[in-house]
């Protein structure tokens, strides 16, 4: 039989799930733009709308809620670069990873200013799980990559420079969000205008490494 939780049981669950994913959301704001030091949890507590004692409730540090903030970064990213196990089309593979990374950068850009700020820093907070993380992230991909080289698919390009040129053109539009804006006279990229970024940037990588 499948297994029921108790009305009152779910409704906790519910509640709990709610009230963290509230306090990653404001933790995420905060941290991208005052830092780990520059964060308090009072204001993270005040912006999430809850009390101080729920955020220690579910994140027992501050630095365990960064640290959770982070994860969930990256789990995003890693979701975007499963693509190149499901598919040894070079074009397919890099065309959709594109694509999700730039759209990742316009739905969450928070998200990728707070790892940007992290890693500027030199990983003072998250220094050793950033390392092991990105280096179990980009073996598989940077095996794929070499594949296609090596199969004659690609042009002959180091594969740690194509995914740098990659993170750093897709990853711009999170980071450098207030940039763009001045330069579109001071408005946010219309729904027409991201759209036609993506898929800029996928013509222009693509050409410059397919065959």
């Amino acid at each position: 039989m499948p297994d029921r939780k108790k009305p009152g049981t779910a409704r906790k669950s519910d509640i709990r799930e709610a009230n963290t994913r509230q306090i990653i959301a404001a933790a995420e704001v905060l941290f991208s733009e005052k830092g780990f030091n520059g964060t308090s949890t009072q204001e993270i507590a005040d912006k999430a709308g809850l009390p101080k004692a729920n955020v220690h409730y579910y994140f027992k540090t501050k630095a365990d809620l960064y640290t959770v903030v982070l994860r969930d970064v990256l789990e995003g990213w890693e979701k975007d670069a499963e693509i190149f196990n499901h598919s040894s089309d070079p074009e397919e593979v890099l065309r959709s990873y594109i694509r999700a990374k730039m759209e990742h950068s316009f739905s969450r850009p928070k998200g990728s200013r707070m790892w940007a700020l992290e890693v500027i820093q030199g990983g003072p907070v998250m220094g050793k799980e950033i390392r092991k993380a990105l280096i179990s992230c980009d073996v598989t991909v940077l095996q794929r990559i070499q594949s296609w080289i090596d199969e004659g698919r690609i042009q002959a390009v180091s594969p740690q420079s194509l995914l740098n040129m990659i993170w750093a053109t897709t990853q711009y539009y999170a980071d450098y969000d207030y940039q763009i804006r001045i330069l579109n006279d001071n408005k946010r990229l219309t729904k027409a205008q991201r759209e036609e970024a993506i898929e800029d940037v996928i013509r222009l990588i693509l050409h410059g490494v397919l065959k």
